[in-house]
């Protein structure tokens, strides 16, 4: 864990979290927190009373675009699994890069039942690049909306060879 902390551009510490560890946690189909182990509780700065019931969005940082968040939503309410990386913001404002892997949870129908999600801690050399990705898409987000920056997001995938944004992010 040798890595420094670094202050990202809507303020706060950048808050690393150990190779080997996983964050795991699971919301129910409305996307409330229905479980979250330790590390998830650790590095997100809420207690687990606090964690449990709440929105999982109360994590979402101001510098995600909301074009990955309807992305990630559609796969998986699709019954899809999806890899993203997502920038989390702690409780005291501070900010941890996360891979997540979330998958949707069936129950014996083959109904979806809630969300589970695997978190470890990305490469580093890459965030740069997904930054840049972000802003780009916050940016067009603003002028465009979210549809104009679901486009440009498929153009930057198609033009990295890839079939899709899961393709993309795990393979970086």
């Amino acid at each position: 864990m040798a890595q420094s902390l670094s202050l990202s551009q809507a303020g706060g510490i950048e808050i690393p979290f150990p190779e080997g560890e996983f964050i795991v946690s699971k919301t129910d189909t409305q996307g409330r927190i229905t479980y979250g182990n330790s590390i998830f509780v650790r590095i997100s700065g809420y207690s687990k009373e606090e964690l449990i019931g709440a929105p999982h969005n109360i994590l979402r940082h101001p510098d995600m675009p909301k074009t990955i968040f309807h992305l990630l939503w559609t796969t998986i309410k699709g019954g899809y699994e999806i890899f993203a990386y997502v920038k989390n913001r702690t409780k005291q404002g501070n900010y941890y890069w996360v891979k997540a892997h979330v998958t949707p949870d069936f129950n014996e129908r083959g109904e979806i039942i809630g969300y589970h999600s695997a978190r470890r801690p990305p490469k580093r050399n890459n965030i740069p690049t997904i930054e840049a990705l972000y802003r780009e898409l916050s940016s067009i987000e603003r002028r465009e909306g979210i549809p104009a920056a679901v486009a440009h997001l498929n153009r930057v995938i198609a033009e990295a060879g890839k079939k899709s944004y899961g393709e993309f992010i795990f393979n970086l």
